[in-house]
């Protein structure tokens, strides 16, 4: 006989889960009645299977301490990066509203 929609069927796994935790409870408390909670060595443990979908993202943060460089004659950006291992590119980057070809004597540029 085939029952009903909404039968008390549908019932039976989560009464039998909550059947098992509240057994797990009881068997916990039980052991730490009997010998304290310092000393407890039963553990009884009830899992339900489950099917989880997760997603991870890894995110990698370096952290540049900033460094600054003095210009001194005859310093030009494409000298500057690559004597500090860098890219005239990533000179301008750092620095803006520096003009490459206007350095200074004594003006102070970042490099990292």
């Amino acid at each position: 006989m085939r029952q009903p929609r909404g039968g008390l069927g549908r019932y039976a796994a989560p009464v039998a889960f909550l059947l098992a935790a509240t057994i797990a409870v009881l068997l916990i408390r039980s052991a730490l009645d009997e010998s304290g909670p310092a000393s407890a060595t039963t553990t009884v443990a009830t899992t339900q299977p489950t099917t989880t979908a997760t997603t991870t993202a890894t995110t990698t943060t370096t952290t540049t301490v900033a460094e600054y460089h003095t210009i001194v004659s005859g310093d030009t950006f494409q000298q500057l990066a690559l004597d500090n291992n860098t890219t005239v590119d990533e000179l301008v980057r750092l620095n803006p509203g520096v003009n490459p070809a206007a350095l200074t004597v004594g003006q102070k540029i970042r490099i990292r």
